[in-house]
């Protein structure tokens, strides 16, 4: 792929700092997405809403990203307790999906790889068995996790039950249900839009992840796409990552030669 030298030479650790701003805007990111869909939501317009439950479950993965390489500038415990909140508003343990994308880093494209696993497949059927997705990724991570991952990952799975049984058996408000459903369409879609879209037709020991280079769709898809930049210096948080793409292409350019789009 490049010479390992080069990437070696490439400054990162300097990019692992949050100053207060950065953690408070990290930890917020969802928030107004959160706030505006189930304003929406509560007045009947759905479509608004929707739109904003995509934004939503795209920053909600950001900070879960983050949270999973211990990079939003947080504590460890506190970071734990941003992935349990996140689970209960995304409908999935985020604990269980951390286990794999830590898999997901140490054995790229393999056949380990249960996150990864979606890539290798055409784009249609990435989409087709998206529901699949997260039901073998907590089966994996209930498999393979050490008995304090599965503590937390059974704690998530009790708390998103419960919340279910919260919002439609007992609270019964529509913006509510309408959240938990379109969060439920998200988990189904997320092998497609956050796995497929940046390692299709992609080599395991060549460039085995795409990344984004225009600035407009960088600042539209909240960074989320420099994905080789990620896969080289995982701890860099996700807002540092258009800084370490510069540095990157000064040593070595082609690592950018795939897009994501």
């Amino acid at each position: 792929m490049v010479e390992q030298s080069r990437v070696r030479a490439v400054r990162w650790r300097d990019l692992l700092q949050l100053n207060r701003f950065e953690i408070l805007h990290e930890w917020g990111l969802s928030l107004p997405w959160l706030l505006a869909s189930w304003f929406a939501a509560a007045h009947a317009l759905y479509l608004p809403a929707l739109a904003c439950a995509f934004m939503f479950f795209l920053t909600g993965l950001r900070q879960a990203h983050n949270a999973h390489h211990y990079a939003l500038g947080l504590s460890r415990p506190a970071t734990e307790w941003v992935l349990f909140g996140l689970s209960l508003l995304m409908f999935s343990s985020m604990y269980a999906v951390q286990v794999n994308h830590l898999r997901h880093h140490r054995f790229c494209m393999g056949e380990e790889d249960v996150e990864g696993a979606s890539a290798r497949m055409p784009w249609w059927k990435a989409l087709l068995t998206g529901p699949l997705f997260p039901l073998r990724l907590h089966h994996k991570a209930l498999e393979v996790g050490d008995a304090r991952q599965r503590r937390w990952i059974a704690a998530e799975l009790t708390g998103i039950f419960g919340w279910v049984v919260l919002v439609f058996a007992v609270l019964e408000f529509s913006w509510l249900q309408f959240h938990v459903i379109a969060m439920a369409i998200g988990q189904c879609c997320t092998a497609f839009f956050a796995v497929w879209t940046v390692h299709h037709d992609c080599e395991r020991e060549g460039l085995f992840a795409r990344t984004i280079r225009n600035r407009t769709k960088a600042f539209l898809t909240y960074e989320m796409f420099y994905h080789m930049e990620h896969h080289l210096f995982p701890a860099v948080p996700t807002c540092k990552l258009p800084i370490l793409a510069k540095r990157i292409d000064a040593l070595a350019p082609e690592l950018a030669g795939k897009k994501v789009f």
